[in-house]
């Protein structure tokens, strides 16, 4: 029975291995082209007296009731043009970084091929965490002074925010800023929906970013990572326990699923846990809710908490 067992499970793995590379080959093959404008040096570079031609190029980036006087300032700031030495130092090259769109891109053709080929626009903008990357259909802006490393000295943010100010966070703050495109805001408060829906962009992740790894996807450090698998039991014991899960208590939100230096169980394990454990465990509900039922991945965005948590059968690894 054990040796029929084993055949079984290792039959299964070698046919779901050979669907996955299928479908990473088809993807591999599709005809997809990504122009990048870099807008930071188009700006920065520009003489005073040609303000007006950028102005009428990306009217976008000029937004009606500022002056001139505040765009020329800015050009000749010399705190703005060191910013731009050192974006400029990072990013001389920004090949390896186009290449990683092109990569993305296709995965996005594949999986959602009404999907627009968008320009990518590379800016220098205000140091806003919380918007490093925009995608707006047919365009996508980033903001290259956020991803300059860690270490950076123009960086003074907690340790939990600027973990990723790094290059390889590129590709997933896209992938992140194309869910909240693709899909309508959470209207229902319960801790249990926001962790499936930030399960949804996490598993959104997992099919757009084969080569990434989960600490990447989730913003955390491999010890972070390993700190949830470890817990996973006792974090969803906590959540049943305390009646957590259909709660509409906002303030479990930043408790569980917001970006935070810890997560808030009120306990001695505060110290040790990372911020958004919430999300992690809604992704490890979504991941068990695909491997048990045949759904696409436009049907996973569309599928309501209910059904999702119902049908996942999940259970955490102990």
């Amino acid at each position: 029975m054990k040796i029929y067992l084993v055949s079984s499970v290792l039959s299964l793995f070698i046919l779901s291995c050979g669907q996955k590379n299928k479908i990473e080959k088809a993807i591999a093959e599709m005809p997809v082209e990504i122009k990048v404008e870099r807008f930071d040096k188009i700006f920065f570079e520009t003489q005073p007296e040609d303000l007006n031609k950028v102005k009428k190029e990306y009217p976008f980036f000029f937004p009606a009731g500022n002056e001139d006087a505040v765009w020329l300032n800015k050009m000749q700031d010399p705190l703005w043009q060191e910013l731009y030495g050192e974006v400029q130092k990072k990013y001389a090259n920004f090949d390896p970084v186009q290449s990683q769109f092109v990569g993305l891109f296709k995965h996005i053709k594949y999986y959602f091929p009404e999907t627009k080929t968008p320009k990518v626009i590379t800016v220098i903008s205000e140091m806003d965490y919380n918007n490093k990357v925009i995608y707006a259909d047919s365009l996508v802006i980033v903001s290259l002074e956020m991803y300059l490393g860690k270490e950076h000295k123009f960086y003074q943010f907690p340790e939990y925010i600027k973990q990723n100010f790094e290059q390889r966070q590129i590709m997933p703050d896209v992938v992140s800023s194309f869910f909240k495109f693709k899909t309508a805001p959470n209207q229902n408060k319960s801790l249990l929906s926001n962790m499936i829906y930030a399960g949804k962009e996490l598993y959104l992740k997992d099919k757009l970013l084969p080569d990434y790894g989960d600490a990447d996807k989730m913003g955390y450090t491999a010890e972070q990572i390993k700190w949830c698998q470890e817990n996973e039991s006792y974090m969803w014991r906590y959540f049943i326990e305390k009646e957590l899960l259909y709660s509409d208590d906002q303030k479990l939100i930043p408790r569980f699923i917001n970006m935070a230096p810890f997560s808030k169980f009120y306990l001695e394990i505060d110290n040790e846990s990372p911020g958004r454990v919430g999300a992690w465990v809604g992704w490890q509900i979504v991941r068990s809710y695909m491997e048990n039922n045949k759904v696409s991945l436009q049907q996973l965005l569309n599928t309501n908490v209910k059904e999702i948590f119902e049908k996942s059968k999940y259970k955490p690894k102990k």
